[in-house]
């Protein structure tokens, strides 16, 4: 084997005590074709002979052992297997005890044949984050098409002080295996050698007709292990539409007892020292600003841009945040760091704020995750401000407003850093503004027609369409808009294929307003459009105005059996007119139809003015979000949604065409129709 010296990130050695001990001729024991088997090859799926996991966890380390034999019978999974990588944190070391193949019936090591490299992780202090994770390349030579490889290794990660709060608690979630492979023996094991119990949660296990069954809580003392084993194994779980059942394990503890538990650690930095010793430059401009939500802004932004967010991996695993004097002398911190100082700049102005735990990546999970420190990745701000709660993330850059127009943070669950606290659910939410307040005029005269688009942009949108305007070229912005408006005129319904710049002429794009209180951005688009009608096949003319944006597809289309719908949606209001020099007809039904829908979950309103050479619609849409609509509720909300779709989501008007015989032929359609 090249690289020969053993490195400090990986060893190639036998494994633990506690994983076992595994040989050769049971592992070839292991590795017989059975009637499953076969089944599942010659079905041209791969196959997986065994797989052996088992999770290791003491008040010094937490360890990984696993054993599996597979089949290389597709050319994407021997791809795969020739090259991988494998990522180990800080203290961490990944230990290999075999690499074999089975050939022709001969069992042979391959670590001979294995290059290993150390290679920092690509992520090291990219855009704030520093790790001191190392990748671990792992390149085997000369695998072929119908091997069946053979890996066997381990990760241990021992603690150091550093990771005081990983050696004080456990967290782990086991989730059922992947449902591409067939099992011929799945097995895994959880072994607790910690001093304190764990708990274990079953979620999601179903049974025999695939309901799913309530959650099962057991306990493991020191020295007790919990095993799942399956044989002719293929998870039955639908995962366009079902969660992988899962097994979460938890030091015993309750959420009263972890925030007291973690109070101390924040009370220490935040009771160090005073605003007053070590910022009295930042109190100076904070008492030149008079008006006290322009103060709260101001603190905001500052802690937003002026203190630079780093991400440091390993210090994030614990919970004791750097103290507020040395974020700010440094001017850089992670989110406990930032979120610290907001805090201490936010008591010093007399703004009531907390200091809170989230996660916004298992968010919906941490309601049936058993009570664990372990379970959030990120840290914010609550501030309570003139009767409403608000969440500020301190890590974010480029956004602006009053707080009360700053962009929208959607999570559910957070645990607030104080005394006797219990898991919190953010309250549902519904936007005091219109976060896009669109008014389209299009203006047909002769074969020319005069388009504007005028769009206020107000809170989280504001913040995205200054950034990307700010980082994308005019040309592709004036691009994106017409390729919006080619479909939302119709004219894929008959000029199909042609270029768009072809169609809008004398398009252009400008940014009219930036008001950074209000937070509002205040853009418009015009072009010139010559044949401004789409013609159908009968050679019938319309103008027609039809924001697809409107329709809320993903809650048309939204199917799954466990997850409710996550509502999410911004407020929307739009003023659409259409005018013509010719006649139209003041009667055809979509062009008057109206809708009126008073969810519980969203209002939405259109109505329509028309005039015997055009027609508006103002439409007004109202969510409540931040919310997981209930199952037995969500059929109604798709059903009015449905309605939405059915034309109610822009205008169009049918041009009465000049002429005598024109005229005849429309009264005749209307009075047969």
């Amino acid at each position: 084997m090249e690289n020969q010296m053993q490195a400090e990130n990986y060893r190639i050695q036998k494994p633990e005590m506690w994983a076992g001990n595994i040989g050769d001729e049971e592992i070839k024991n292991r590795i017989k074709d059975s009637e499953f088997a076969r089944k599942q090859i010659d079905e041209g799926r791969d196959y997986c002979y065994f797989l052996d996991k088992k999770y290791y966890t003491s008040n010094t380390e937490n360890s990984e052992y696993v054993c599996m034999a597979y089949t290389l019978n597709e050319p994407g999974n021997l791809e795969r297997a020739s090259v991988s990588d494998v990522i180990v944190e800080e203290n961490e070391v990944y230990q290999i005890h075999r690499i074999s193949v089975l050939r022709d019936g001969v069992l042979i090591d391959k670590i001979p044949d294995t290059n290993i490299k150390v290679l920092d992780s690509e992520n090291q202090s990219s855009g704030g984050v520093l790790s001191s994770n190392k990748k671990i390349n792992i390149t085997i030579k000369d695998l072929r098409l119908y091997d069946v490889l053979i890996l066997e290794d381990s990760r241990i990660k021992e603690f150091t002080d550093r990771d005081f709060l990983r050696k004080e608690f456990s967290k782990y979630v086991w989730v059922s295996p992947d449902n591409y492979w067939a099992y011929g023996n799945f097995a895994f094991t959880f072994i607790n050698e910690r001093e304190q119990t764990i708990a274990y949660k079953k979620t999601f296990f179903r049974d025999e007709q695939g309901n799913v069954l309530e959650p099962e809580v057991n306990h493991l003392k020191k020295g007790e292990r919990f095993v799942i084993e399956e044989q002719n194994y293929i998870n039955p779980v639908d995962s366009g539409r079902e969660i992988f059942p899962y097994v979460d394990f938890a030091t015993e503890s309750s959420w009263k007892d972890l925030s007291n538990y973690i109070v101390p650690l924040y009370d220490e930095v935040l009771n160090s020292s005073s605003l007053q010793d070590f910022a009295p430059n930042l109190i100076e401009k904070l008492d030149a600003i008079t008006d006290q939500g322009e103060k709260l802004q101001f603190a905001i932004e500052y802690v937003q841009n002026h203190i630079y967010y780093i991400f440091n991996a390993d210090e994030m695993n614990g919970h004791k945040p750097q103290a507020p004097s040395v974020t700010y002398e440094n001017k850089q911190g992670d989110c406990k760091a930032k979120s610290v100082l907001l805090k201490v700049i936010l008591d010093y102005i007399g703004v009531d704020a907390s200091v809170v735990l989230v996660n916004f990546n298992t968010d919906y999970y941490i309601k049936y995750y058993l009570p664990s420190l372990l379970s959030f990745n990120h840290v914010v701000v609550k501030v309570n401000y003139k009767g409403q709660e608000y969440f500020i993330d301190a890590t974010i850059r480029d956004e602006f407003g009053l707080i009360e127009n700053r962009g929208f943070m959607y999570f559910m669950h957070y645990l607030e850093v104080k005394k006797d606290q219990e898991l919190q659910v953010r309250k549902s939410y519904q936007f005091p503004y219109f976060c896009i307040d669109e008014k389209v005029d299009f203006n047909a005269q002769g074969n020319v027609g005069k388009f504007t688009l005028s769009t206020t942009y107000k809170g989280s949108r504001a913040n995205a369409m200054r950034r990307y305007f700010k980082s994308t070229n005019k040309r592709e912005i004036i691009d994106s808009w017409n390729g919006f408006l080619f479909y939302a005129l119709n004219y894929a319904g008959d000029r199909n294929g042609t270029d768009v710049r072809n169609v809008f002429k004398d398009a252009s794009i400008d940014v009219v307003s930036d008001d950074k209180r209000l937070n509002e951005v205040k853009i418009q688009y015009t072009a010139v459009i010559e044949n401004p009608y789409f013609v159908d096949p009968q050679n019938n003319r319309f103008l027609m105005y039809f924001d697809r944006n409107v329709i809320k597809a993903g809650a048309r289309d939204f199917m799954h059996k466990d997850l409710p719908f996550w509502h999410n949606f911004d407020s929307e209001k739009y003023e659409i007119n259409l005018h013509t020099d010719h006649k139209i007809d003041t009667e055809e039904k979509y062009t008057i139809q109206e809708c009126s829908i008073a969810n519980p979950y969203f209002d939405y309103k259109s109505r329509k003015k028309v005039s015997k050479n055009g027609a508006s619609v103002n439409i007004e849409y109202n969510p409540l979000i931040n919310l997981e609509i209930p199952q037995s509720e969500f059929e109604k909300f798709r059903t009015d949604h449905h309605t939405i779709a059915d034309s109610n989501f822009g205008i169009g008007i049918d041009i009465i065409e000049p002429g005598l015989m024109n005229r005849l032929k429309f009264s005749f359609k209307k009075k047969f129709k």
